[in-house]
């Protein structure tokens, strides 16, 4: 419930700290005291739209901050902690609005959109008044009342969120199905093009050893004219060769040998030197002796290459990247393929979210009709009893047209009323007046009491066009709503104000300077003295004193 209301620079008024308490609060005043001025800055921390107009003249900036206890709440503790935005604590909401006319919400000392502001709280508090904007207008809060009375607030949300699972398995399966006809075109060139790569059938290392090879034949004749020369420069020349050098060299070194050390390692040098270019002339002769310069062995290491490289150039990729890429077009292949079997699979769960959403939604219809007969009824009864004699109400449920799952259910629920005998019933919102709304929203209140998830309820002035019996009525209704939570009013009656647990009176401050407004919380005299003021003016009689005060004393009883 709200238990702290703290209004700076706003309107009229300067700095102003309410506690609230549970039970109902009646908010008196005299015209123009700024009665109303508490419940529109309570609006803004609740989302309202606001205009630097709103800032008292001369500050800077308003601010508004309201502060909930949640313990009785869980739907918005819930909201909260999925949101990370909890505390141990109570919920605060603030509102800053600046002389400029920028805006700032927070929650829980966090920034926050105004959206967020206004769904959180629709969760803790519900204002009735006389404008168009108020939540007995909107068919969603028809439908809420109506699931709330039946008791299938659970089974609602399960349908809601039967319907946006079929839809966000729908759109999936659109996006896939959509891009079929391009997929389809994709695979094809894919598979074309991996069926040119397959049937290339590069092997590893193959392009490396092709050109290697490819280079050695176009060289052919050069190759082997500088492997014939070195070996006959090192074997075979008869003017004398490297090798016939070293012999000579080395029976030279050891016909003097002396046993000296440095003589005898230059020695092994030579025969080792000797045993290397022998080495080398047979490598180079068994390469001579193997090499293949066959010319149908060139034309297709050149063929091979060419369709090698002019792969490449239609894929626009280097040669060394062509394995790579065949690769990479049979994982886009296995990923299509992958995208075909998602599609037939979402097209079953598609089909197991209807039936599921069915058989969710017709239960609920089931419950709506059987409880929209008995809540018709009962608020009937209440709007008579509230100055509205032969006012007759009902709910009507009109089935949706469209096949697809909606979140609301399978049926629209629209309240209908006829306030006056011989009226035909229409929309709520065609016919009644802004005091017949209030009442009839109070009837409403009344007979979902102990349903409605909102724990915080305010009417603003729901007494208008009303008087004598009928106003008493309607302070015992709220002083019923007050006994089961909190119930803020602001009225003109005195039959109304008498029925409240606690009585806050708006008031004007005069200075030399400024006015602005103030709340006091009334104690028992002062409450009596308020409620003669509002039976019989400004001069308290013995008369209205007692008169006032016998209301109020059986109000409590």
């Amino acid at each position: 419930m709200l238990v702290h209301l703290s209004v700076h620079n706003y309107a009229i008024v300067e700095h102003l700290d309410l506690e609230l308490d549970r039970g109902m609060s009646v908010i008196t005043g005299e015209t123009g005291a700024g009665k109303s001025i508490m419940l529109d800055a309570l609006g803004l921390t609740l989302g309202d739209r606001a205009d630097s107009g709103v800032v008292r003249p001369g500050a800077d900036k308003a601010d508004i901050l309201a502060t909930f206890d949640l313990q009785d709440i869980p739907e918005a503790r819930s909201w909260l902690a999925e949101r990370d935005l909890d505390s141990d604590g109570p919920c605060i909401l603030r509102r800053v609005i600046t002389a400029e006319g920028r805006s700032r919400g927070y929650i829980n000392g966090s920034t926050c959109p105004l959206g967020d502001l206004k769904a959180l709280g629709e969760l803790l508090i519900d204002i009735h008044s006389q404008h168009e904007h108020q939540s007995l207008l909107k068919t969603d809060t028809h439908r809420r009342l109506l699931d709330e009375y039946a008791g299938a607030t659970d089974l609602a949300r399960q349908v809601q969120l039967a319907a946006q699972r079929w839809r966000q398995t729908r759109q999936e399966l659109e996006r896939l199905s959509n891009s079929g006809d391009e997929q389809r075109a994709r695979h094809q060139l894919l598979s074309y093009q991996l069926e040119e790569l397959e049937n290339l059938a590069l092997g590893e290392n193959e392009l490396e050893e092709l050109e290697q090879e490819h280079k050695n034949l176009t060289n052919a004749e050069t190759l082997l004219g500088v492997c014939r020369q070195v070996v006959e420069q090192c074997s075979e020349s008869d003017s004398g060769n490297v090798l016939h050098a070293l012999t000579s060299c080395l029976n030279r070194l050891t016909s003097v040998s002396n046993g000296s050390g440095a003589l005898g390692e230059a020695a092994n040098l030579l025969a080792s030197a000797q045993i290397q270019v022998e080495e080398a002339v047979g490598e180079l002769n068994r390469f001579v002796d193997h090499f293949d310069a066959d010319p149908g062995r060139l034309q297709y290491l050149e063929e091979r290459l060419d369709a090698i490289y002019t792969l490449a150039r239609k894929h626009r990729i280097q040669p060394t990247e062509v394995a790579t890429l065949q690769q990479k077009l049979l994982d886009e292949i296995e990923t299509m393929n992958a995208n075909d079997e998602a599609i037939e699979r979402l097209g079953e769960e598609l089909t197991a979210y209807a039936r599921h959403y069915q058989e969710r939604a017709r239960e609920l219809s089931e419950l709506r009709r059987e409880a929209a007969t008995g809540l018709a009824s009962a608020v009937e009864q209440e709007i008579q009893r509230l100055g509205m004699p032969g006012g007759r109400f009902n709910i009507e449920l009109h089935a949706n047209t469209s096949d697809e799952p909606l979140p609301y259910g399978l049926e629209q629920v629209e309240l209908l009323v006829s306030a006056n005998p011989g009226q035909p019933l229409k929309a709520l919102a065609k016919v009644a007046s802004g005091g017949e709304l209030s009442r009839i929203s109070l009837a409403i209140q009344v007979i979902t009491a102990q349903t409605s998830r909102i724990p915080t309820l305010v009417f603003d002035e729901v007494d208008v066009g009303i008087g004598g019996p009928t106003a008493e009525i309607v302070g015992q209704l709220l002083r019923r709503l007050g006994d089961r939570g909190q119930v803020l009013t602001v009225t003109h009656l005195p039959q109304v104000a008498a029925q409240g647990h606690h009585h806050l009176f708006v008031h004007k401050v005069r200075g030399s300077n400024a006015t602005h407004t103030a709340v006091s919380k009334l104690g028992k005299t002062e409450r009596v003295e308020e409620v003669a003021r509002m039976l019989g003016g400004i001069d308290l009689t013995k008369e209205s004193l007692a008169h006032a005060k016998k209301m109020v004393v059986t109000a409590k009883s």
